[in-house]
């Protein structure tokens, strides 16, 4: 008996320990200064693109633009995008520029506190410093607002933020951005956008319990997005199959509207209002020519997102 007691105090002691490691682990890394001069048109354009807009505005309630987003409801809980104003107390006011790339690409606070990933920073991690430094000019010309966003409600244990550390070291993929040799412009154009600033994979990609995107299933669909609504898988056969074209693509990620004639509903219906609407004709034209190029079912295949 003595035995076993020392055995399950030590256990215990080495469970305790461990724990202990993990949330005093450091995540992310260095940020080095952000030198570069920012262009506010090219940011703004980049905000559209990344979906800051539909994301971290509460359209519904009239909030103001990028005051905090509307509730998202997730099985892990409800969250709310968070106030990107430049209020110096509930918004970036006093933000760095080197906070913000953290913050961006490495999905880390300026408190070093890891974001849950309902903020799909993983898809921006490939940012170049100019990208960062024109979104940093734009979001500098955004007014404040002197409104907290909601406090996430988030039950235990999804919320003891210690614990987004293993989740970072499980799922945080690289989105895998990069222009690949032999493929044209517009195919390696609209491959940035629909796996980096777009993030399309975010919701056309299945999930696993933890909340993880299944790799192994690139953009086959998603049943079970936040607030019950679904994405349909975008990989090109499925597409093809629906009678999508790059063309009347194209003009669905304008118009909202539908090869049938039917117009997007729920999250895609915001996606396309306050975000692709926006992107010139050639980058709409790229998304879909990546999306429903068969080449893209070879490159997704060696991809990690």
């Amino acid at each position: 008996m003595r035995r076993f007691l020392t055995l399950v105090s030590g256990a215990a002691v080495l469970g305790a320990a461990s724990l202990g490691v993990v949330i005093a682990w450091p995540v992310g890394s260095a940020v080095t200064p952000i030198a570069i001069e920012g262009n506010v048109d090219r940011g703004a354009y980049l905000a559209r693109a990344s979906g800051c807009i539909a994301c971290h505005t509460n359209f519904e309630a009239g909030g103001a633009p990028l005051a905090g987003g509307a509730p998202l409801e997730t099985p892990f809980g409800t969250f709310y995008p968070p106030n990107l104003t430049t209020d110096p107390e509930h918004g970036m006011g006093e933000w760095t520029a080197e906070q913000f790339a953290k913050a961006v690409r490495q999905g880390i606070g300026p408190d070093g506190t890891p974001y849950y990933p309902s903020f799909p920073y993983t898809f921006y991690a490939d940012f170049s410093d100019q990208d960062i430094a024109d979104l940093w000019a734009a979001f500098q010309t955004v007014p404040p607002v002197d409104e907290p966003a909601p406090e996430n409600d988030v039950s235990f244990p999804f919320d003891q933020r210690w614990g987004l550390k293993l989740w970072r070291a499980a799922f945080f993929y690289d989105p895998d951005t990069e222009p690949i040799e032999g493929r044209s412009d517009a195919w390696n154009r609209g491959r940035e956008l629909v796996r980096g600033a777009a993030h399309c994979g975010a919701c056309h990609t299945p999930r696993n319990l933890a909340g993880g995107r299944d790799i192994g299933a690139s953009f086959a669909g998603n049943a079970q997005l936040p607030g019950g609504s679904k994405a349909p898988a975008i990989r090109p056969k499925d597409l093809a199959k629906n009678d999508w074209t790059v063309s009347n693509l194209a003009y669905a990620l304008q118009t909202g509207i539908t090869p049938s004639g039917d117009a997007f509903g729920g999250s895609m219906a915001e996606v396309v209002r306050d975000g692709t609407r926006f992107l010139t004709p050639a980058d709409r034209e790229a998304m879909a020519l990546f999306l429903l190029n068969k080449d893209t079912v070879e490159a997704e295949n060696s991809a990690s997102n």
